[in-house]
């Protein structure tokens, strides 16, 4: 039985994936009876390759392809709907997100205590490893989303979230909904709180956006999901219809 999915969506990351698995592996081997699902999106490297091999010794590791780039959003809905965990973890493949962090993410879901409410607990990046340049316009982002949407969270760029399969799958999709993810559990419902995450820096490859694409996307995106929680369902249901059974 699988209590939880680690989606790693993954592009042109050959050279970080294998020792970003092997670091899962270690990092929740103890913790709960997991799985790793690699969604590639279209790689040209040879990122697709270094899982399959190392899925030939690893029975709980799985390889998902997409046939071209779909974009992280969509790699981790792919990821998402063939998980067989009820609670889902997500990070980047560029190894910025220490695994060693999961636990923090999976934990809030498994324990005793476990509030049914609790939809999803997001990462919040602390002592970031990028330039300058790119924490001011995240900072910049983020002021200007957290004013609009009130959704409580400083840095929804983090990667590192942990959620309800369920809930998630009842969201609508849309491309870059990855970075709205605390409004949209909020909007249908669900509590979310939030943990300070450590970051690390690049080893190897590059960053697949720049500042400049970030931000144009950004305001179509934004100003899309402000428009979807206005006309957000109201009513919720409180008592289930008689079947007759």
């Amino acid at each position: 039985m699988v209590q939880v999915s680690i989606v790693i969506p993954v592009k042109n990351e050959a050279d970080n994936i294998g020792e970003l698995v092997r670091k899962i592996d270690e990092a929740c081997q103890d913790q709960a009876d997991f799985e790793i699902i690699v969604v590639d999106d279209g790689s040209e490297d040879g990122s697709a390759q270094v899982v399959e091999t190392m899925a030939e010794t690893m029975a709980h590791l799985r390889l998902l392809r997409h046939d071209r780039s779909g974009g992280q959003s969509a790699a981790v809905h792919t990821g998402v709907t063939h998980a067989r965990g009820d609670i889902v973890c997500t990070l980047d493949g560029d190894g910025q997100n220490p695994p060693s962090e999961l636990p923090k993410l999976f934990a809030p879901f498994l324990s005793d205590a476990a509030s049914p409410g609790l939809g999803l607990v997001a990462g919040q990046r602390v002592k970031r490893q990028d330039t300058l340049a790119k924490k001011w316009a995240s900072r910049f982002a983020n002021a200007i989303r957290g004013t609009l949407l009130r959704d409580g969270t400083r840095d929804t760029g983090c990667g590192l979230k942990g959620f309800r399969r369920a809930a998630f799958l009842e969201l609508p999709y849309f491309n870059h909904m990855h970075r709205y993810l605390p409004a949209l559990f909020i909007r249908h419902g669900w509590t979310i709180a939030h943990v300070d995450v450590s970051h690390a820096p690049r080893v190897s490859g590059t960053s697949k956006y720049s500042n400049l694409q970030r931000g144009l996307v950004g305001i179509v995106d934004l100003l899309g999901v402000v428009w979807l929680l206005r006309r957000g369902k109201t009513s919720r249901l409180i008592s289930k219809p008689d079947t007759g059974a």
